[in-house]
């Protein structure tokens, strides 16, 4: 008798099955997604704001009944700006609680600390912010800028007319290798353009560094010598902020020597009083400040959710910014890349998300490339204002495909432009 019931549902499991219906076997377990972000240390003060505005897309997905019938669980935990911890809780996050995916990582090198990971246990990572290119993984998701999707644009613009024509540049960064590998990249695409060495000054301070008045007084003597002179900064979390206090007490004023930073945002000028700031760029591919409808129901969600939620600083002054809409677009497209293959399988997923669209809080269509792992997006190049939000000045007509390979780096021409299974570092 137990016999005869034990095949009778087999039967009716496979007939299920083969009508496209969830059998016996099918999990209706949660569905684990990791966050991977520094809530401690150095870069707590930009990473922190990205695990909450993941935990907000989540929510947004169980509000709807989850995905595939089940309920995204998400497992959080913090690497503290120890880039060997990423690696660790990576191995954590899919061995030890099995995560069907991982948002996080801010620097390149928390992010090249977890690429052999990943890639060994064949995970999924979800990588939100701008970096240097020179990077294709099978295994991720790069939904940050690549060098032509920023730093080229944001040159360019500083050598226009409009930008002030600067002739002298000051290459200013965070001792690592997102900001040496995008400044090789600009150097030799300055001395394309005819700017002579000698009219280029490079500097590193390291994380946390908080003493800048040496190197802006070097900047000052640098700018004085007769030529316009620009800053591109590629300085990295909570330095931020003594280097822009420092700038105003500095009176390095805009109009004199535009400082353009591609790793500050309305999150790091929290805490900065921007007055003596106003005017200075930074180039994004998304400020809080632009208008459009995408927009102002993304950052009320977003003003609701910090509220409801009792987020720090956030609850009173909600701000959104840059690395927090492409954390947002990468869970949102996750998930259309899951229904879509109706599975959570890695492999499956990968291929799911070729091609996956998501009207972005941009004002523009956000499009995940049919091969490169990376998105479309436009360029801003935004002045900040005394309130501490930027003032769009330029922007690209629409969103700009991402070329993970600087042609401006011997031999970049020819690499592939997709992804082989094995990162290319």
């Amino acid at each position: 008798m137990q016999r005869r019931f034990t095949l009778q549902a087999i039967a009716a499991a496979v007939a299920l099955a083969g009508a496209g219906l969830p059998a016996f076997a099918q999990s209706k377990d949660p569905i684990k997604v990791g966050i991977l972000h520094s809530l401690s240390g150095t870069m707590a003060i930009s990473e922190t704001v990205l695990k909450d505005t993941a935990l907000m897309a989540i929510d947004e997905i169980n509000a709807k009944g989850g995905l595939l019938g089940r309920k995204l669980e998400p497992v959080v935990v913090d690497p503290a700006s120890n880039w060997p911890l990423f690696a660790e809780k990576t191995k954590q996050l899919l061995g030890r609680d099995k995560v069907a995916v991982m948002f996080g990582c801010w620097t390149s090198v928390s992010r090249k600390s977890v690429l052999p990971v990943v890639e060994e246990m064949n995970g999924l990572l979800f990588y939100p912010v701008q970096y240097e290119g020179e990077e294709l993984s099978k295994n991720v998701f790069y939904t940050g800028a690549a060098p032509n999707q920023q730093a080229i644009p944001a040159v360019e613009y500083l050598m226009s007319k409009d930008g002030g024509s600067a002739k002298r540049f000051v290459l200013l960064g965070t001792d690592y290798v997102y900001p040496r590998t995008t400044n090789k990249i600009l150097r030799a695409f300055l001395k394309s353009k005819g700017v002579a060495e000698a009219d280029i000054m490079e500097e590193y301070t390291p994380f946390g560094h908080s003493d800048y008045q040496t190197i802006i007084g070097k900047i000052k003597k640098f700018a004085g010598e007769g030529k316009k002179t620009a800053v591109i900064s590629t300085i990295n979390g909570d330095s931020n902020v003594p280097f822009y206090k420092e700038l105003g007490n500095a009176g390095l004023k805009a109009k004199d020597v535009p400082v353009v930073a591609f790793s500050v945002g309305e999150e790091e000028l929290r805490g900065v009083d921007t007055k003596p700031l106003v005017g200075h760029p930074a180039a994004r591919n998304y400020f809080m400040s632009v208008k459009n409808p995408t927009n102002t129901e993304f950052t009320k969600k977003w003003a609701d959710y910090a509220k409801a939620k009792n987020i720090a600083g956030h609850k009173d002054k909600p701000l959104t910014n840059d690395p927090m809409e492409a954390t947002y677009i990468g869970v949102k497209m996750w998930a259309r890349a899951v229904e879509k293959a109706k599975s959570t399988d890695t492999d499956k997923v990968i291929a799911a998300m070729a091609g996956q669209t998501f009207k972005a809080p941009s004002g523009f269509t956000a499009t995940m490339d049919m091969k490169n792992h990376h998105l479309h997006k436009p360029v801003f190049i935004g002045e900040v204002k005394a309130d501490g939000q930027f003032n769009v000045v330029w922007k690209t007509p629409g969103p700009v495909k991402a070329k993970p390979w600087s042609p401006y780096i011997e031999g970049n021409d020819k690499k592939k432009d997709e992804p082989d299974g094995k990162s290319k570092v």
